[in-house]
């Protein structure tokens, strides 16, 4: 039998294509569909506690603020800017201020940061990069063992412990580095009359203490910043030859300089506000010296905790301006901290 040409070519059914544009419309009216997720009532009930818990937090940091900053009045209204200015607190002549205690507070946090932020810096590096797994885990229970030792054995073991063999450091970097203003100490050093005692609670060693216990938190924040370094990055920088140091130094640090910042900056929040471990170390002063080598120094908190109980209504309200103060102090540190914390987990710092 012969077919014809009109026979072997089937005409083209448009039926399909017909049903599939009805179904999806006319091209030039499309418009994105809204999905419409229904939650079930667990998340519902999860997400309502989550931030009830979140506004109690946020209210409860607001009153305190709004409570400290209220009883702070009477004090700045009656001795205004002087009380910002006085370094003496004497109450029976009427001379009350902060100036030498927030020095005080400033350097004990500072020598806390020169200790503890290479030995932070340097752990955290050696647990996210060169440690094995199995010691890996127990490097991270210690020192997180270690925040959660109370602050008083701290004090204690740094009083009894730490200070008697601290002192000879105290000697040799004033003995060896005087030139430095803050290990500069007034008499000679080397004179048969110069005792170690003027060596003991000093803010050196008080600043000592402190970095053992701000150690852990800086050391977490910075672990867990390196450890987000992307994967891609790091093999990228194997391929092209570096070691595994220079792979830290080009893809790893400038990674984690945010949380690095950050880390450092919560340290810093953690020991301006440090007290039972600081009173315990150091000897009242009321004095604003450069040097950190020589006994006698004051902290905000340490003020508070050794007179609150024996206050008078002024005294008080003194105390709880010196407490807003060093909270505004602490709050501002921690936010611009948690910025720098937050910019590099989410991958902001790996521009540079």
């Amino acid at each position: 039998m012969t077919l014809t040409v009109e026979e072997e070519l089937e005409e083209p059914d448009d039926s399909a294509d017909g049903v599939e544009a009805a179904a999806l419309g006319d091209g030039s009216s499309d418009k994105p569909r809204s999905i419409a997720a229904t939650l079930p009532v667990e998340d519902h009930v999860f997400r309502g506690i989550v931030r009830s818990i979140g506004v109690f937090v946020l209210v409860m940091t607001g009153s305190i603020g709004l409570f400290l900053g209220y009883q702070a009045i009477p004090t700045l209204h009656h001795y205004g800017w002087h009380y910002f200015t006085e370094r003496n607190w004497l109450p029976a002549q009427d001379k009350i201020g902060i100036s030498a205690v927030l020095v005080g507070t400033v350097e004990v946090a500072l020598v806390a940061l020169a200790f503890g932020f290479p030995v932070a810096l340097l752990t955290a590096l050696y647990i996210s990069e060169y440690a094995p797994p199995k010691l890996k885990a127990t490097l991270i229970s210690l020192i997180d063992l270690m925040a959660a030792i109370p602050s008083i054995i701290y004090g204690i073991w740094g009083f009894a412990v730490l200070q008697p063999h601290a002192i000879f450091i105290s000697r040799w970097l004033s003995q060896n580095l005087s030139w430095i203003p803050i290990f500069h100490v007034d008499g000679d050093p080397n004179a048969a009359s110069w005792t170690q005692s003027e060596y003991t609670s000093s803010a050196f060693i008080a600043g000592m203490v402190v970095s053992l216990m701000v150690i852990p938190l800086a050391c977490a924040v910075m672990r867990g910043v390196f450890a987000q370094a992307p994967i891609g990055e790091r093999e990228a920088a194997y391929a092209l030859g570096s070691t595994r140091w220079g792979m830290i130094r080009s893809v790893v640090l400038p990674f984690g300089r945010g949380g690095i910042i950050g880390g450092t900056m919560l340290a810093l929040g953690r020991a301006l506000g440090e007290t039972i471990a600081v009173l315990l170390i150091i000897s009242t002063a009321y004095d604003i010296k450069i040097t950190i080598l020589t006994k006698g120094t004051q902290t905000t908190s340490a003020l508070i905790a050794t007179l609150f109980g024996e206050s008078t209504s002024r005294q008080l309200s003194a105390l709880l301006t010196a407490g807003f103060v060093l909270f505004v102090m602490t709050l501002g540190v921690n936010t611009i901290a948690a910025i720098f914390v937050n910019r590099s987990r989410s991958g902001a710092s790996t521009d540079a």
